[in-house]
This record gives structure tokens, sequence and C-alpha cells, in this order.
């Protein structure tokens, strides 16, 4: 999928994402001292937007001008200041040590793409920080409800560990984690892959 499908999809006026921000991002990040955050594959904003309500100095980056555009105005009307890049994560390197947090969240890539993003990612995290991995997990097509059809863009919290085996990043969590859905039938379990590494100081 390209930028200009993205594009057309954030053109409407209303969010494609819910505003409020991942519950699992909010549950991981809870106890952290704000610092610098990365936001990748931001779409709207959502994340990036609630880090920097909490005093983080946050960035998101995306390759749809379009849901920057919206990511930027809602910013503006809530008063929160992000640094908003346009560029594509596929190649996209961000500065060296610079981030203590890196947040991806439903980035759905093939294995070799994703591989190459989450090493791409790695770079960036500094001494002490944290990259924090969350995904439609690859059983969440048979046992879950939601997310992408293909299970060539589906992944397992064991898939992440091994994108970034040998870079020096330490496993502080790597779990399948179920996420309330409501449906025409009634509520149900989505599954999510939740990774979080952090890299020594």
């Amino acid at each position: 999928m390209d930028s200009s499908m993205w594009d057309a999809r954030y053109s409407t006026d209303e969010l494609v994402w819910k505003a409020d921000p991942n519950r699992f991002l909010v549950e991981e990040v809870r106890d952290m001292e704000p610092g610098r955050a990365l936001d990748v594959a931001c779409g709207e904003g959502r994340n990036a937007l609630w880090l920097a309500e909490r005093g983080w100095e946050a960035t998101g980056v995306d390759f749809s001008a379009v849901g920057l555009d919206k990511a930027r105005s809602i910013g503006a009307r809530r008063g929160v200041d992000v640094e908003w890049i346009e560029a594509d994560v596929l190649s996209w390197e961000p500065p060296a040590d610079r981030f203590d947090l890196i947040v991806v969240a439903y980035l759905q890539l093939p294995a070799d793409e994703r591989r190459r993003v989450h090493r791409l990612l790695v770079r960036g995290i500094a001494p002490g920080g944290t990259l924090l991995v969350i995904a439609h997990d690859s059983t969440n097509l048979i046992e879950g409800v939601g997310g992408p059809q293909s299970p060539h863009v589906l992944f397992s919290p064991d898939d992440v560990v091994r994108d970034v085996e040998g870079c020096g990043l330490v496993v502080v969590r790597a779990d399948r984690v179920l996420r309330p859905v409501s449906t025409p039938e009634g509520p149900r379990d989505a599954i999510d892959a939740l990774v979080r590494l952090s890299r020594p100081l």
C-alpha cells in the first residue's frame, strides 16, 4: 500500500482511527520519565499527540501528507506541539541515539520490510531508551477478530525479537495480549503482539 492510498483514506473529515491513544502504549509508558519520543507510521497522530500532552518531546513520522495535515490540525486545536515528518519508514532513518521511546503501533508489513524497519529504528534509540512494538498478532487471523486478513503482514512477538537480534537490545516483554473489541455479534478479543525492548545505558 502506497502513500496515495493512505492519503485517500485520510481525506475524510472523520478520523480513520479513534482519537484516544493505544491502550498498551498508555500502560507501558505510565511509569516512564518523559523524554524524546518517536511515533512511527503515526497516521493522524493520536499516540504522538497524547505523548506530547504528557510532557514528551514528540515526533511523528508518516508517508501520508494528508494524515500528517490532520495530525497538525488536531495538535493546533489541542495546543500541542509535535514535530511532524513526512517520510517513508521503509527507508527513513532516525537520528542516531536520539529517542528515549520509539513506538511502532500496527505497522503491518511483510517480513523482509518489517525487519528492515525495525533494524533502522534501533539506531535511533538512546542509551536507556525503549522500543515498543504493538501489532496484530499472527494468531489473530484465526483466533481473534479484525485486523489485516493477510497472514503475510501478521507476526508474533518472537518475530520482533528475532528482527533485532544482535542489535544490543534487551527484551523487557514479548507477549501476546488481548484487546476487547465490540462486534455486531457482541464483545470479542483481538490478539495483539506486544514487545518492549530496551537499550542498556
